[in-house]
């Protein structure tokens, strides 16, 4: 599915075939026609009354007409959903609009749409069509809205069809459906400079060069306006089409955002938790990184990382920047807790041991950003040690013991992580992200501030 175009086309198909499943559609009005005419058709042998047969004929062949006719229309009616857009923010909204094509050379009776929604989305929508010309087309819309993230599928269509003398109706349903990603809210950040850099991109001192040398060079195809000066003929004449150097570009600085997903690290649940906060933050951070030129990856405490492509795990110069947030918000949506009981997975990723790679020899050029639950004494040892790592690290920590109304236990791991270098904030219940972020930006290399606590 992709959002704005048709999809869940074709017939409806399903839902009852032949004509016993058509025969067991009659309605009242239907039933008591075939009844009548049956009463009729008997009371007309018995009394020798040819008029009385004729009627009684007329009555029950009748609904059995109206059957035949709608079930050989049951393929004729054609139907689409559009969804738009494909992917909204946790509270956001998106419109569906159902089309029904009339295909068939007879005008169809009473239409019942019903989409099947997940109840998290709202009601389930219905809406009565009335009669449809041959070849004609009706449409109609709804909205759905979630507070809460995830991927909820949308359909099948179920469509209810009815004659033009209302004596049969049948039930068919499409067998298609769309999928709505729900995504955790993101907040613009500020730009601030962390303990990394400014922006995403190095100085010269550390641009690649393309250049460097005949057998060094990565060429590409040409493209319109391409100077001619930058032809490599080598290359052209092994690819048998026209090929140019490669301009140089600048290296783009790697940061990792952390998201502590471990059930015991957090308590509560729904839009208002503390988990669901970290998880907005973490979304937040992704897309404002990316937007300042970052090379981004979003890791996990089991060390899985996302996008996960041969770049260490690294969003590169291969992926858009709007592409590579769409994947790692993608999996943001659908994110749970894991069962985790420590973070050396996600350590192990950072030294280059785990699935995710290391930095990659970027050394000081790393950033990383971490979004911390509770930590006992060998969890809080193992994130000081992550920040061996990096350039730059900032952690922001939630105490699950705050955010369900208990006091705050957050100070001493804000002290031990400080001292091995972290700049920490603690995100206390209902604090800003962009308050924090535009803190961290403030603060100086290895200290601590409350959050807002005081």
């Amino acid at each position: 599915m992709s959002a704005g175009a048709p999809s869940g086309a074709g017939g409806a198909g399903r839902g009852g075939t032949g004509l016993r499943a058509s025969l067991s559609g009659l309605t009242t009005r239907g039933r008591s026609f075939l009844a009548a005419g049956i009463a009729a058709a008997a009371c007309a042998y018995v009394l020798g009354q040819g008029e009385l047969l004729r009627v009684g004929l007329l009555l029950a062949l009748l609904p059995l007409i109206c059957v035949v006719a709608l079930h050989r229309t049951r393929h004729r009616v054609s139907g689409s959903r559009r969804l738009t857009p494909g992917r909204v923010p946790a509270g956001g909204e998106a419109r569906v609009q159902l089309r029904m094509d009339n295909t068939s050379r007879m005008p169809t009776g009473l239409l019942m749409l019903q989409d099947r929604v997940p109840y998290v989305l709202g009601p389930r929508p219905r809406f009565v069509l009335d009669r449809v010309e041959p070849g004609g087309r009706r449409e109609v819309s709804y909205r759905v809205r979630s507070d809460l993230r995830g991927r909820y599928p949308l359909g099948p269509l179920q469509l209810r069809l009815t004659d033009p003398f209302g004596m049969v109706e049948l039930t068919r349903s499409f067998s298609t459906y769309d999928t709505l990603t729900v995504i955790p809210r993101t907040e613009a950040l500020p730009a601030v400079r962390l303990t990394g850099e400014a922006n995403g991109h190095g100085d010269g001192s550390r641009r690649s060069l393309a250049l460097a040398g005949d057998d060094d060079v990565i060429p590409r195809e040409y493209r319109r306006g391409d100077d001619l000066r930058r032809v490599h003929w080598r290359s052209t004449a092994r690819y048998g089409e026209l090929m140019v150097r490669r301009e140089e570009q600048p290296q783009r600085i790697k940061a990792t955002v952390l998201l502590d997903t471990r059930a015991d690290a957090y308590q509560g649940a729904g839009p208002d938790s503390a988990f669901e906060w970290a998880v907005s933050g973490a979304a937040s951070t992704l897309v404002h990184l990316l937007e300042q030129g970052f090379s981004v990856r979003l890791l996990t405490d089991n060390g899985t990382s996302v996008p996960g492509d041969a770049a260490g795990g690294f969003s590169s110069g291969g992926h858009d920047p709007a592409e590579a947030a769409g994947l790692m918000l993608d999996t943001l949506a659908v994110i749970g807790h894991s069962d985790e009981s420590g973070l050396s997975k996600a350590h192990d990723a950072l030294r280059g041991g785990g699935a995710g790679g290391g930095f990659g020899g970027a050394g000081s050029d790393g950033l990383l950003i971490a979004f911390l639950g509770d930590l006992d004494d060998v969890q809080t040892e193992m994130a000081s040690r992550m920040r061996q790592r990096s350039g730059g690290a900032v952690a922001f920590v939630l105490d699950s013991a705050a955010w369900a109304g208990g006091p705050s236990r957050v100070e001493t791991r804000l002290g031990r992580l400080r001292d091995a270098g972290w700049t920490t904030l603690a995100a206390p219940p209902g604090v800003a992200f962009g308050d924090l972020w535009r803190q961290a930006g403030n603060a100086p290399l290895g200290t601590a501030t409350s959050g807002g606590w005081g």
